[in-house]
């Protein structure tokens, strides 16, 4: 997917660029192509960005570390607000920023980039859990197949530590 130089969409038809779009996101794991469109609008001192889209996911499994394959399905809408970027200037480490601080923003003479932002999207969207399945269970190792795995050295201290403790 091209940028999207915002001057030359600011002189565009409606001063919106609509991209139907089907392919590779780089960086997410997907089984097939991500699909869907995207509307960018310039509304004079910020861009107004929607989209649908759809993508099969591979996650890996939170329990079981098993791969897994998920549909995804976004409707994101965000507005991007126009603005030059103030000079940098040394600021300290830590400090308070403001909830109304905290906008997206882009150069007025900038690009604007549909695959990153399409990929940052489907990442907000992931699930914080992800299970293979609702029954999903870890396999138990018993103590005879846990005394046969053998054991880092640097965890021998600590190995001979867990044998003092009662069960």
């Amino acid at each position: 997917m091209d940028s999207i130089y915002i001057p030359s969409l600011a002189k565009a038809r409606d001063r919106t660029e609509t991209i139907e779009f089907q392919e590779f996101l780089p960086d997410l794991p997907t089984l097939m192509p991500v699909r869907g469109q995207l509307q960018v609008s310039h509304r004079g001192n910020y861009l107004e960005v929607k989209a649908q889209a759809e993508a099969i996911i591979t996650f890996t499994c939170h329990r079981c570390l098993q791969q897994y394959n998920e549909r995804l399905q976004i409707t994101p809408s965000e507005v991007i607000w126009l603005e030059e970027k103030k000079p940098d200037r040394l600021e300290p480490l830590e400090q308070e920023i403001l909830f109304e601080e905290l906008l997206e923003t882009l150069s007025p003479q900038g690009e604007f980039e549909p695959a990153t932002w399409l990929y940052e999207q489907f990442c907000l969207a992931f699930p914080s859990k992800q299970l293979c399945d609702g029954n999903c269970t870890v396999e138990e190792i018993s103590s005879e197949e846990r005394s046969e795995v053998s054991v880092d050295r640097r965890w021998s201290a600590l190995d001979a530590l867990k044998g003092q403790l009662p069960n």
